[in-house]
Formats: structure tokens, sequence, C-alpha cells
């Protein structure tokens, strides 16, 4: 059968599973017009959560949104921000330039954001930080970190921790840098700590040890299931590429 007739089979297909699921009509017009693009984006935003029902299906429907509309999150965020001005919703909209890279005006958010009783808010410290890190201003993700600590002993966070390691590392504190990176082997959940800390390794040419943490990253791999593959698919890449074994 050509490949055109099976094209057409399964729009047509698509367009009744929208009508008999009574989801939105704007998607018929989404199929008709864009074939292929309309097609998939139908399918993995609205058919594969539903038949999947699992995290996988949710995260194909995330990413897939991403895709159709890569601005959504951040525009929603800034228009929230627009009608309350208040901590909840400045700490959403730094978050949101954050992960798309607009680091100083997060930082600017953040900053503004640490005042009267959230002054030594540890959120919003680890928050700025992040920001401080994305402008690879290392000296200050060290000053604020400590502060944070100083003001909130009991504050634990993993990723908050590994930060304040790489941020030693950028700025050559060897000696630091280590004691934090052995810290975090002893708890840090997946690769990434692991990976960080052969590349600090690698930097000080110690190429053994570093290949040594590549090699326990891609061997615990081994044992791991599917999600685990899944979930932290960008480190066990970057520590294969690394690992010469």
């Amino acid at each position: 059968m050509p490949i055109f007739a099976i094209s057409i089979i399964f729009q047509v297909a698509l367009v009744m599973h929208i009508v008999k699921t009574g989801r939105s009509t704007t998607w018929i017009w989404i199929v008709v017009m864009l074939p292929f693009a309309g097609s998939v984006a139908y399918f993995l935003m609205e058919m594969l959560p539903e038949l999947a029902g699992s995290r996988t299906g949710r995260n194909a429907q995330r990413k897939m949104q991403s895709i159709v509309n890569p601005d959504k999150a951040v525009k929603q965020a800034a228009f929230n921000y627009s009608v309350t001005d208040s901590v909840e919703t400045s700490m959403r909209l730094a978050e949101e330039w954050l992960a798309k890279g607009m680091f100083g005006e997060a930082k600017a958010m953040y900053e503004k954001s640490l005042k009267g009783i959230h002054q030594t808010d540890p959120h919003i410290m680890y928050g700025l930080a992040k920001a401080e890190f994305g402008l690879n201003n290392y000296g200050a993700v060290r000053s604020v970190m400590d502060d944070l600590i100083r003001h909130n002993p009991d504050f634990k966070n993993a990723e908050a921790h590994l930060l304040y390691a790489r941020a030693l590392m950028e700025l050559n504190e060897t000696a630091a840098a280590k004691h934090e990176f052995e810290a975090l082997e002893s708890y840090f959940p997946g690769p990434e700590a692991s990976y960080w800390f052969g590349m600090f390794l690698k930097a000080q040419g110690r190429e053994r040890e570093s290949q040594e943490q590549f090699k326990k990253i891609l061997e615990k791999a081994k044992v791991s299931g599917r999600h685990y593959h899944s979930y932290h698919k960008k480190w066990l890449k970057l520590a294969k590429q690394e690992f010469t074994g």
C-alpha cells in the first residue's frame, strides 16, 4: 500500500479517535493541516499517556508540549507574577528563567525575594546560588552557600551540596572540593555526583582514579533497571564517553 494512502488512513483514524473521545476539535485541524507533525503531536500528547497510563507517557507528553510551545511555562509564570507579586510567584518565575538559561534575570528575582522574613530562606538562597553558577560567578556561589548553611544548619539538599562542590572545583580549591565530592559519594542519589568527581580527578591529572569513578557508574548501570537508565541517561552517556577501559 502506498505511503500516502497509509498516511490518509492514519489521519482518518486519529480524527475518529478525537471525535469519539470528545477531545478538543482544535486537534482535528492540527491533524488535517499538519499531517505528519500534527499526527505525531496528537499521538504523543493525547494517546500515549492514555495508553500507557505511566510515567513514560506523562514524560512524553511534557516533552512534546515543550516542543510545541517551549515558552508556555515561562509565560504563565510571568503572567502569574504580573497578577500577584509574591514570593511564591517570584520563585516560580525565577525557576523558569533558570530552566531557560536566563541566569541574570533569575539572579535579580532571587535577590529581590531575599528580604524581610525571607532574607535567609534556604530555597531562595539556593536558587540564587544556581543563578550565580550559571553566570560563572563561582566565588559568589561559595559565598551564598556558606551563608545558607550558616543561617540554616539543618538544611539538607544533595543537589545544593553538589553545586557547592562544583563551585569549589571551578575555583581550584582542590582539597575542599575533594572533601565535598567524597562526602557526596556516600549519599547522592544517582550517578551525577560520581561523574563530576571523576571529572574533578581527571582535571587533577589523577587519571586512574577518575577512570574508577566512570567504571563504577557504568557497572552500577549494568545491574539497574530500565527506569534507572532512562532517568540518568545523560550522566550514563557522559560517563561512557569518558571511560577508556
